[in-house]
């Protein structure tokens, strides 16, 4: 048995993560998640062909089930635990955590019978009788996960984000380490009606794995003896003070999901309906959008990393009093955000077809290319409304998300309703209805938070640096890949692209000082990077 700890936490002498030391901790494994994703989905998409609607049907019931689940169970564990943990109330931290493992349960066991015993309903009202099987089997994933959310959330109301890396990395591998060779052998032995299900199989095994990693490093915590703060909330308070925080983020998270699922439908509705295509034309040009909308998501899974950290890093300063230190949290997360996205969305944007024909070969890369393009710059305010999200949660505002993302995601609707079904516009209507909702949300967003939070920050003074790095960055990669092309093949050109690109972005963000040295110091090491860089 390991030996228990005496003190509390401010006695342990552990070493605690700055917020941007978890950040980039949780950047990295995401980096690394969404890379295997992409080793992923792209040669199984190739494989399953037609087939592959069946796992993206599937795939979309299991997102919506696991959002309206516990989709912001995660984050209010968090944000409680680093409230009562920043005020030494560890026998509070410990009843949250039991009370919170209890409810994912309990959803995630609902979650799961609704897969399982209503495959055949699911599927049917999907319009593809073909994905039950692939439903089925992904049922028991949303148990896990439900589980995994618990014990996140507890690990990073702690400020400890490794669990969670580690986590998403090993339920990544799950799916390409055992998914992936799954389907080649299905393939390959003449059962592709069984492909499906056996990709989906992989993210089951992930998911049941990387549970079990967090219940080692959940029974591998330090513990404490002396747990300060004798005095509990009771259950029916404490329960309250979780649904409070967490309902909203529910609501939030399941919206974004519904939207784009009744989004998904509508489309190809219009598709066939005014533009009188054939479902196989309306099905192929859907899948070209969807490759595209598989590259797009790539700098979203950065925000990951930052909302996960913002949300119990502000809580805690806000917990204690120290308003300066949230707002100057704030303010680091919004210029990491824009010094992240913004150059890859552009880079996305100017590069787009080149991107698409190394990732899915020649076919429909300039018509994927082209949707790509929009969806680019859509993905820079994908990320700063999760940002802004995480913000408003942290301050309490917890109901504002729900309602600007639900008022954005009816706008986008009605955008593609109208564009898709116009002459000449077509598929294209869907990723400008993407822009334009996420557009329409991030400045309502902005607005909020410049309203009603203490000491807001600066938007113009945040932005306006790394959009001008960013812009000469776009133009550099742009020249480039075209100048390279001139001799060299699609590869070569790209490989030329990306590395001035970030050569020049690299300069631009040092020559302009956009990071500054107390932001710096705010990650490990911050003060050797800054001495190194010659900031003031």
């Amino acid at each position: 048995m390991e030996p228990e700890r005496t003190g509390g936490p401010a006695e342990t002498g552990e070493k605690k993560n700055t917020f941007l030391g978890g950040m980039a901790t949780m950047a990295a494994a995401l980096v690394l998640v969404k890379v295997i994703g992409m080793v992923f989905k792209i040669p199984i998409r190739r494989i399953l062909g037609d087939s592959y609607t069946d796992f993206s049907n599937a795939y979309d019931i299991y997102t919506v089930l696991v959002n309206i689940s516990i989709a912001g169970f995660p984050a209010a564990l968090s944000k409680l635990v680093a409230a009562n943990h920043a005020l030494g109330r560890e026998r509070q931290v410990r009843r949250l955590f039991r009370l919170a493992l209890t409810i994912f349960l309990a959803l995630g066991t609902a979650s799961f019978l609704t897969m399982f015993f209503g495959a055949d309903a699911l599927a049917a009202r999907m319009g593809d009788t073909k994905a039950t099987q692939a439903i089925r089997y992904l049922a028991p994933a949303v148990l896990c996960v439900s589980c995994m959310g618990c014990f996140r959330g507890f690990f990073q109301g702690h400020s400890n984000m490794r669990p969670t890396a580690v986590s998403q990395v090993i339920e990544a591998l799950g799916k390409l380490v055992i998914g992936l060779p799954l389907v080649w052998v299905a393939v390959r032995l003449g059962r592709e009606a069984q492909a499906p299900a056996l990709a989906i199989l992989g993210v089951t095994v992930g998911s049941a794995l990387a549970l079990l990693y967090l219940l080692m490093c959940y029974a591998r915590r330090p513990r404490y003896r002396d747990l300060r703060g004798g005095e509990t909330d009771g259950t029916g308070k404490l329960l309250r003070d979780l649904l409070i925080i967490a309902i909203p983020i529910t609501l939030t998270a399941s919206a974004v999901s519904v939207i784009n699922v009744i989004d998904a439908a509508l489309v190809q509705s219009r598709l066939q309906g005014a533009l009188a295509l054939t479902e196989d034309q309306s099905r192929n040009l859907y899948a070209a959008y969807a490759g595209a909308k598989n590259i797009y998501n790539l700098p979203a899974s950065f925000m990951m990393a930052v909302t996960v950290s913002v949300i119990p890093a502000v809580s805690s300063a806000m917990a204690v009093g120290r308003r300066g230190r949230a707002s100057r949290l704030v303010k680091a997360a919004y210029h990491i955000s824009a010094l992240l996205v913004f150059p890859m969305g552009v880079g996305m944007s100017v590069l787009a077809e080149p991107i698409v024909r190394l990732l899915y070969g020649p076919k429909d890369a300039e018509l994927s290319g082209r949707l790509l393009a929009i969806l680019g710059v859509a993905s820079i305010f994908v990320c700063l409304v999760s940002v802004s999200n995480s913000v408003l949660q942290a301050y309490g505002r917890q109901n504002l998300p729900v309602l600007v993302m639900i008022g954005a995601g009816l706008a986008m609707l009605v955008v593609d309703y109208v564009l898709v079904g116009t002459p000449g516009i077509g598929i294209f209507g869907s990723p400008v209805g993407t822009l334009c909702c996420y557009v329409l949300a991030a400045v309502v967003d902005f607005l909020l938070i410049r309203r009603l939070t203490p000491r807001p920050p600066n938007y113009f003074r945040i932005f306006f640096g790394p959009a001008l790095a960013t812009a000469g960055m776009g133009v550099a990669a742009w020249g480039s890949y075209r100048l390279a092309h001139l001799v060299l093949g699609n590869l070569l050109s790209l490989a030329v692209a990306i590395l001035c690109a970030v050569a020049v972005y690299a300069f631009l963000v040092i020559w302009l000082q956009l990071l500054s040295r107390e932001e710096l110091r705010l990650m490990p090491k911050g003060d050797k990077i800054a001495d190194l860089l010659r900031l003031p």
